[in-house]
Parts: structure tokens; C-alpha cells; sequence
């Protein structure tokens, strides 16, 4: 690097030297403590956002923080031809928490190669027509591309591979109508996240498992966003926040996909196949370099333990309780969904980008994942202290934004409207 280089600012660095797929950054980072960042002005924000719902434990955590570079300093990488403690470990974690009897793991390095894998274990089915949902995302992978639903980023690519027949989300009946004899796999979040925390109706998920069940079919939830404690629960699909149902008769799939907050900012990934399901994929079907590494495994561990041990569930939740119910106070928002700390919810005009940079310049990082929706997923660890700071500053910050005040009536359960 010649001297001149070292002295250009890192954003005229990143523009010349990383493909612009993501557009300009919005800031230079420099670290973090817990649910705070520091930019390269030293000037500190509340993380509200938590890398999209992945720093589970926030930043710097020393949990995580001695369990990578312990395990690192002891056997960092030895491929998939030989086992290792934390790999098995983190499996059977995984398989224990779901707490649906015998299954099968598939390490990955990110949500959208668990997807991967998990399309690729339909196919072992010897069906190749799947479901998706309007308004789903799975990733940007070929193959995780085809069950996502947005047109702007399917076309591009197109033909994509699959046939994938898309019908409205919480609509039970669309989805039995689209689901046949042909159909190997229906594939739903039990929370959409990128779509903007969209909760489906009580029952969806137990309607979406006897339409598979009747068909023969696999039913696959994505929780790669939703898992691992995001939403008070360790998954979203039984969590009776989500649907009531779980509470007494939670919904079993045939796979789920977790990775983000399972990792706490390492990559990971993993598609884990219940039952029957866990035997699709054999020896040569499938396989990765680097997933399900030793040092990626040794922090899922730290992070699952963590949750457990410090109670970051309940903790999730009652913060979550909190954000909503202060956030709907604004006559401004419309309603407001989700559970535990994955949070969205509606504003009254089309002015989340208005709003997320008014937030971002007051201190704060959120998320507009459409033009009329916010969108939070901060860390576990948020404190109370720091959701009554965001939510004072709420107000103004819709004020900053040119949200008239406004007095219309407003939804504020915790799942939104059925």
C-alpha cells in the first residue's frame, strides 16, 4: 500500500476496492461493548439493529470472546474428514433445544448455505416442486434466491433453480391449494423478518403441518433470523408469543434452518433435519470446507450457554414488551409486531428512511426494511436502560423525520392483528 493510499479516507478505500453490492457504507465502525458501537469520530451509538439480528451477545462479549480464541489457540480448522468436540456438542445443543427427538445436523458457514443444503436435501425426496411465500427471504444464494420472493432481486438471475410455486403468507388455505403430491417441501418463517416482522395467525404453522403431512411432504421452517432466542424463545415455532398453539401442541418440522445469532458474529450456519428427514443427505451429497469448524462451533456453544445460564430469554422478552409498548404510544405508529427483541412495526406515511436517518444521527441504528416499516433486532443484552433511552428519543425522532402528528387509532398486541 503506497502512503498516499493509507491517508485517503476508508470510505474512498472501500469504494475502490469492494464491489458495490451494498451501496455506500453509512459509517466507519471502529468496536463495540455490549449493545454500543463507536465510529472512527469516536462518537458512540446504541446498536438497535445487532448486525441483523446476529450479535446475539453483543459486541466484545467475554464469554465469546475466550471461547474463540481459547479454541482457536488450540485446533482451529481440521476439515470434515475428522471430528471435533465442539462441532458434536454444538449438535446435540441444537438437537436438545428443539426438543423433537432424533435428528441429524449440517454445519454451514451462513443462513443462506443452510438453506442450501436444506434445499438440496428436498431433492432427495425425489419431488422437486416446493412452496415458498409471498414476501419471504431465504437468502441470496441461487437456490436460496429461487424461494425468495422479491422481484428485484429474482430477476436478475433468473432462471433460477426449482419450481417454486409462491402463495400469501398466513393465508392457510392459498397454502393447501398450492401443495400436491408433487410437492417435496413447504418452506415458511415462522416470523418473516426482512419483510418486516410479519406475524402470521394463530394456527398457521400447525395448519401449514397437516397440509404437509396429508401430501407427504417435508414442512422446513427458515429460523435463521428468528432463532436462537431472538423472539423470548429459542424458536420462534414454539413460542406461544408467536402462536398460541405452541403452548400446547407446538408444531414438529422435518428441518430448520438456524445461523445469525447462533454464532454472535462468527460465521455459522446449520440445517437441522428431524426424524426421517435427517437421513436424505448421505455421504457425497453434500459438503463444505470450513462449516461446522471447531472455532465457529466453540462460539455457538458459548453463545447457547450464555443465553441459558445469564436468562436472556426472559430477559428478551420482558425488553421486547417494553420497546413495543413504548413505541405504540406515538400516534404516529400504526401497529406494532413481533416478539422478544425482533420488533416491527408500521408508521402512519411511507418515511422509514426518514426516520432511520434521523435515528442514526441522534445515536441510534435501526432498520427500514420498507419504506413505511422499522424494523429492530438489537442484542439480547440490551438493557432496560438502554430501550427507555431509545424510547424517549422516539418522539423526536419521528419529528426530525416530518411525521405530522397524528391521533388515528393504533394496534398494539404483541403478535399485531391475526
Amino acid at each position: 500500500m503506497t502512503h498516499l493510499d493509507q491517508h485517503r479516507s476508508l470510505q474512498d478505500r472501500y469504494a475502490a476496492s469492494l464491489m458495490n453490492t451494498f451501496g455506500p457504507p453509512k459509517l466507519v465502525l471502529t468496536h463495540g461493548d455490549g449493545a454500543r458501537v463507536w465510529d472512527e469520530n469516536g462518537k458512540a451509538y446504541l446498536d438497535l439493529l445487532g448486525g441483523i439480528a446476529v450479535n446475539a451477545l453483543g459486541h466484545g462479549h467475554p464469554a465469546l470472546v475466550h471461547a474463540v480464541t481459547a479454541q482457536l489457540g488450540t485446533l482451529g480448522h481440521v476439515s470434515n474428514f475428522f471430528a471435533t468436540q465442539p462441532q458434536v456438542e454444538l449438535a446435540e445443543w441444537l438437537l436438545a433445544l428443539l426438543g423433537a427427538g432424533p435428528g441429524k445436523v449440517f454445519f454451514a458457514n451462513s443462513g443462506a448455505e443452510a438453506n442450501e443444503a436444506a434445499f438440496k436435501l428436498t431433492r432427495r425426496t425425489g419431488r422437486t416442486h416446493l412452496v415458498a411465500t409471498e414476501g419471504a427471504f431465504h437468502g441470496r444464494t441461487m437456490g436460496a434466491l429461487a424461494l425468495t420472493h422479491k422481484e428485484a432481486y429474482r430477476t436478475p438471475f433468473e432462471p433460477l433453480p426449482g419450481e417454486v410455486t409462491f402463495v400469501p403468507y398466513g393465508d392457510s388455505e392459498a397454502l393447501a391449494a398450492a401443495v400436491t403430491d408433487r410437492t417435496a417441501a413447504v418452506v415458511l418463517e415462522p416470523v418473516q423478518g426482512e419483510a418486516g416482522v410479519v406475524v402470521p395467525p394463530a394456527g398457521y404453522l400447525a395448519a401449514a403441518r397437516r397440509t404437509t403431512r396429508e401430501h407427504g411432504a417435508l414442512l422446513w421452517l427458515d429460523e435463521i433470523q428468528t432463532g436462537i432466542g431472538r423472539t423470548g424463545a429459542w424458536f420462534a415455532h414454539r413460542n406461544p408469543a408467536v402462536d398460541p398453539t405452541a403452548a400446547h401442541d407446538p408444531v414438529v418440522p422435518d428441518v430448520v434452518t438456524v445461523a445469525k445469532g447462533l454464532g454472535g458474529g462468527i460465521p455459522i450456519g446449520a440445517c437441522v433435519a428431524l426424524g426421517a428427514a435427517g437421513d436424505l443427505l448421505g455421504p457425497g451429497n453434500h459438503g463444505t470446507t470450513f462449516g461446522g469448524n471447531p472455532v465457529a462451533t466453540a462460539a455457538g456453544l458459548a453463545v447457547l450457554r450464555t443465553i441459558h445460564a445469564d436468562g436472556l430469554l426472559d430477559h428478551a422478552s420482558r425488553v421486547g414488551a417494553r420497546l413495543r409498548a413504548g413505541l405504540a404510544a406515538d400516534p404516529r405508529v400504526s401497529e406494532v409486531r413481533g416478539a422478544g427483541l425482533l420488533i416491527g412495526l408500521d408508521l402512519v406515511e411511507p418515511r422509514s428512511a426518514e426516520v432511520t436517518e434521523a435515528a442514526l444521527a441522534a445515536g441510534f441504528i435501526i432498520n427500514n426494511p420498507t419504506p413505511e416499516r422499522i424494523r429492530l433486532a438489537p442484542p439480547l443484552v440490551l438493557t432496560e436502560t438502554d430501550a427507555d433511552a431509545f424510547l424517549r428519543a422516539w418522539p423526536s425522532l419521528l419529528d426530525a423525520a416530518g411525521l405530522a402528528q397524528q391521533h388515528p387509532q393504533q394496534d398494539t398486541t404483541i403478535g399485531g392483528p391475526a
